[in-house]
């Protein structure tokens, strides 16, 4: 599994260095910025091998090569005029030797269990046969009087239909978390919600997001995006991604907000 977790970092680490030279230049068009959607998308299905120390080779590794060779055929179709494109289609073709030994290697089926050997117990030495014993009458089964009532879960607020909105998953150890700035201590009014994501939007940009909590919680509010982490500047305790501010959000989605923030400490961002 070592080999698989290395063979992913550095499959990873060319991914991002293709994908920051799309989102660094420019002079790239905002068409051509979807290009590294497949390329976020790849990173995040390899950075999940990394973290499960290969256990999850199946199914990220070939849901990686699909990405890559979806971003291979897009990238490989563009005018060769743009210097970002040129890097980006060389990073992939860098990373897409080792996500192909990834994917067969997933798709090698388990070694075989052993076969179970056969046992024969030892004859047992002849007995004498038991004097008979009175047997005693059955006793009835004891029935508590007053059974457990079940303790129903507290009702979750109702989500719309699908709007299209980025998905944020927060857990106990979750990467994604709310924070908090030096300008105060509400996370609402002074800090926001951190998300891990390879796809990073522009800085200012408006972005609603549906945010998933741990007891089947949801919410859906509307942000902008005041600071993003590069994957050149990420880390495995600092994943890239980017800190969303709530701009609209309704009194039920602040209240989850608070309770989640109670029973873990938020993030804390230098917005000075």
């Amino acid at each position: 599994m070592s080999d698989a977790v290395t063979l992913a970092r550095i499959a990873r680490e060319s991914l991002a260095r293709g994908l920051n030279a799309l989102q660094a230049d420019p002079n790239v068009p905002q068409r051509l910025l979807e290009l590294a959607a497949p390329i976020a998308q790849a990173m995040g299905a390899l950075h999940q091998i990394e973290r499960s120390g290969g256990i999850q080779l199946n199914p990220n590794a070939p849901t990686a090569l699909a990405h890559l060779q979806t971003a291979m055929a897009e990238l490989q179709a563009q005018p060769p005029q743009y210097a970002a494109v040129a890097a980006a289609l060389e990073a992939v073709a860098a990373a897409l030797g080792n996500v192909h030994t990834l994917a067969r290697a997933a798709a090698q089926p388990p070694p075989p269990a052993p076969a179970p050997v056969a046992y024969a117990p030892p004859p047992e030495p002849a007995r004498a046969a038991p004097r008979p014993v009175a047997q005693a009458a059955p006793v009835a089964p004891t029935v508590p009087r007053h059974a457990p009532s079940r303790v129903q879960p507290e009702a979750a607020i109702p989500m719309a239909a699908d709007s299209g909105a980025v998905t944020a998953e927060l857990g106990a150890h979750s990467q994604s978390n709310f924070y908090k700035g030096l300008s105060g201590n509400d996370i609402i009014e002074h800090g926001g919600l951190f998300v891990s994501t390879y796809k990073l939007p522009k800085i200012g940009q408006s972005v609603r997001l549906r945010v998933s909590l741990p007891g089947g919680y949801e919410f859906e509010a509307n942000t902008v995006v005041r600071w993003r982490r590069e994957p050149s500047d990420a880390g495995d305790a600092a994943p890239p991604g980017f800190g969303a501010q709530f701009t609209e959000i309704t009194p039920e989605a602040r209240q989850l907000v608070y309770r989640y923030v109670r029973n873990r400490e938020p993030l804390f961002h230098d917005d000075l």
